[in-house]
């Protein structure tokens, strides 16, 4: 469809190179530079347009596979490019501040280029000076400015080699000593080594350490951070009684230098307590302004929440390139047809879009409710930076915290499971490394577990849920929030004696039908948690063997299902608000039912089980349900992938490259990995000096 656009607006997106992809594009219900100056606006067009052009046109980022290159040369690279990133100064503090939703699109923009390269300047930029900010005072101030110049280069500390999950039960120690007014970090012995700390292992001047902190009667006041430097930011020599090493090659994101450290009675001033959740006087004495020793716990590792919501972010954009790869493919792959003369391009086949088209929409979903979520966080950490300790701001960081927890398991497990059904969708093709679909699926796997394993996460929001339903029960309280996302459930009783309805396929193809649906099952997960819980302690069993018996088949998908809901809730109201532009509302409704209709049918036996769904009739409606609206948004797919799609230049894959010269664009990137004209270097060590082959075979 043509461009309606006029202005600076068209100017920022120039039109696609003409070729084997024209046909499918030719053919889109839509104007995809409309849909995207929707989605995204001017203002953010122009920022991605100055990132995407200063890394291309800056040898520094010319592309060198990370296959091709020596781990030590890789890291070195990425650390060059970071220092380069921040020397361009792309986006300024003022423009950060006034508008922070910049910065998650600035560090997604970088990682579509590289996560190495991003990542580092969040470990530094987020994890480590969003910590000191947020954990610390204004005496603590001092160090934003080192960390915007890189003078100083900062990671961030719980995780120790024997503790991950439980870092209550982190065993780095800080005792306060009154006559020097310094605090002693210590590591009792190797399995409380800081392990897996990201920037430590070569290039990390300071840290953010959590430690366990004792005044000096010897009473133990629980985890608290610490600013601690670890190497001279002059030579990178280890600062006195602090052992650091390297972790080595890993599966991916081998440009980050993850590393560990032991500290041997190393003395920091009393000041580099970062003292918001805690305080040690001069004389020792310790002053908390929490009463409730799990709020000071919670408080002080609120800021791990910023770090999960950057990971679905990067779990999103890792999903956007790959399914940008495997379309494009799919578009111009062409293979077998009505007669053996004809063949048709793969993505006419129900099989490729029912594999890959869910996963396109999934793209969409996620991506509005990462927004969505980062805009609630920032709005948490304004309240708490303007020393808001209101009901309602404490309501809200217990809610947000709830959503955290189950987003980043919900949007890493789904890239994992889409890149790679994204490269098998491609064939052979996509299993070669210079298509990056092998990098995606490798850099985006530690999403899955870092900043706290999935699985673990996922108990935190099923006991935010089930606490509430608690209090309903046992104290008449209301099920509300302050993002309103549970307030549905205060109609649980009437909800659960719903059933499924709907008179024929056209009807379901709306994301009300299953949103509905969402509703029932959330509502009956919980009560069923809720009960399973009980009876588990009228057992005789313990709260934590009550617990653990409950979570594979009730608290697990029940924090799942409520996790879905929202995302489903929030895309639905997006896509359905009246401010859509006319012409984009059939495409954007179509993407809100897929993805709705797609993740509620992994719930089917659930569904069926609790009695939603009655006969076969239902199952087989929402199955057909989502064949018909892949059949609808087949063609287009490809105009879609050109709203999300970087340039190819960061996009980096020949076989998912704009103008859909699939062939023509992976011969010349093979040739160039073959160098077909030379003989392999280790070729002479088979034939200099050696007996043929034939004449071993002659004496044998």
């Amino acid at each position: 469809m043509a461009s309606p656009l006029e202005g600076g607006a068209d100017a920022l997106l120039l039109d696609l190179p003409r070729g084997p992809l024209q046909a499918y594009r030719a053919r889109a219900s839509f104007c995809w530079k409309e849909l995207v100056l929707f989605l995204e606006g001017e203002d953010v067009l122009r920022l991605k347009k100055s990132i995407f052009s200063t890394l291309e046109n800056d040898p520094l980022f010319a592309r060198s596979h990370e296959e091709d290159l020596s781990l030590e040369r890789y890291r070195e690279l990425s650390l060059l490019r970071c220092k380069r990133i921040m020397e361009y100064n792309l986006l300024p503090l003022e423009d950060m501040v006034a508008n922070p939703l910049w910065f998650q699109v600035f560090t997604d923009s970088l990682g579509m280029y590289d996560w190495s390269l991003a990542i580092r300047l969040l470990l530094n930029m987020v994890t480590f000076g969003l910590a000191i900010y947020n954990l610390g005072s204004e005496r603590h101030l001092k160090y934003l400015p080192k960390i915007f110049n890189m003078e100083i280069f900062g990671c961030f500390a719980v995780t120790e080699l024997s503790h991950g999950s439980n870092a209550k039960a982190i065993r780095t120690t800080a005792h306060y000593d009154p006559t020097t007014q310094e605090f002693i970090i210590h590591s009792p012995d190797f399995e409380a080594a800081k392990f897996w700390v990201g920037n430590m292992g070569k290039t990390a001047t300071h840290a953010v350490v959590f430690a366990q902190l004792y005044t000096p009667e010897g009473q133990c006041h629980g985890l608290h951070p610490f600013v601690v430097q670890i190497r001279n930011p002059k030579t990178l020599l280890p600062m006195p009684g602090v052992m650091i090493g390297d972790m080595g090659k890993k599966l991916g994101l081998n440009g980050i230098d993850n590393g560990f450290a032991m500290f041997h009675k190393v003395r920091i001033p009393r000041q580099d307590l970062l003292n918001r959740t805690g305080e040690v006087t001069l004389e020792g004495t310790y002053v908390t302004p929490f009463k409730d020793d799990r709020q000071r716990f919670g408080a002080s590792l609120g800021t791990l929440s910023a770090g999960r919501v950057a990971i679905v972010g990067m779990s999103t954009v890792n999903l956007k390139l790959a399914v940008s790869i495997a379309l494009r493919f799919s578009a111009t792959r062409c293979q077998f047809g009505p007669s053996d003369e004809e063949e048709v391009p793969v993505l006419e086949y129900q099989m490729q879009q029912w594999r890959l088209l869910p996963y396109l929409a999934a793209v969409y979903a996620l991506d509005h409710f990462s927004k969505s979520l980062f805009l609630d966080l920032v709005d948490l950490q304004q309240g708490l930076m303007g020393k808001d300790r209101s009901a309602r701001q404490a309501e809200l960081g217990r809610e947000i915290h709830a959503l955290v927890s189950a987003s980043k398991p919900l949007a890493s497990w789904t890239a994992q499971q889409g890149i790679q059904e994204c490269r098998e969708a491609c064939g052979g093709h996509g299993y070669l490394a210079v298509n990056r679909l092998g990098d995606l699926r490798n850099d985006n796997d530690p999403n899955c577990t870092y900043e706290g394993d999935n699985n673990i996460l996922l108990q935190q929001t099923s006991s935010y849920l089930l606490g509430l339903l608690a209090s309903r029960i046992e104290r008449g309280v209301r099920l509300e929030s302050p993002l309103k996302t549970v307030d549905f459930l205060e109609a649980y009783p009437e909800i659960l004696g719903q059933k499924f309805s709907c008179p024929s396929i056209n009807s379901c193809l709306d994301s009300s039908v299953p949103l509905a649906a969402y509703e029932w099952l959330v509502c009956y997960l919980l009560l069923e948690s809720y009960q399973k819980l009980n009876e588990e302690k009228r057992s005789g069993r313990n709260d934590f063997e009550a617990r653990n018996n409950s979570q594979a088949y009730y608290c697990r998908p029940l924090a799942l299902a409520f996790l879905e809901l929202t995302v489903v809730r929030r895309f639905h109201e997006y896509t359905h608000q009246p401010s859509v532009p006319p012409p984009l509302r059939a495409v954007l409704g179509r993407l809100s039912a897929l993805y709705a209709l797609w993740t509620l049918s992994h719930h089917m036996a659930l569904l069926y089980q609790g009695g939603y769904f009655s006969g076969e009739q239902a199952g087989k409606m929402i199955q057909n349900a989502i064949l018909t609206l892949c059949s609808q948004l087949k063609d287009d797919a490809v105009a879609l992938v050109d709203v999300i799609a970087p340039p190819d230049f960061v996009l980096d894959s020949p076989i998912g490259r704009a103008d859909g010269e699939l062939y023509k664009n992976l011969w010349t990137a093979v040739l160039q990995e073959s160098k077909v004209l030379k003989r392999p270097s280790w070729w002479l060590e088979f034939t200099v000096n050696k007996p043929h082959v034939g004449s071993l075979k002659s004496k044998l």
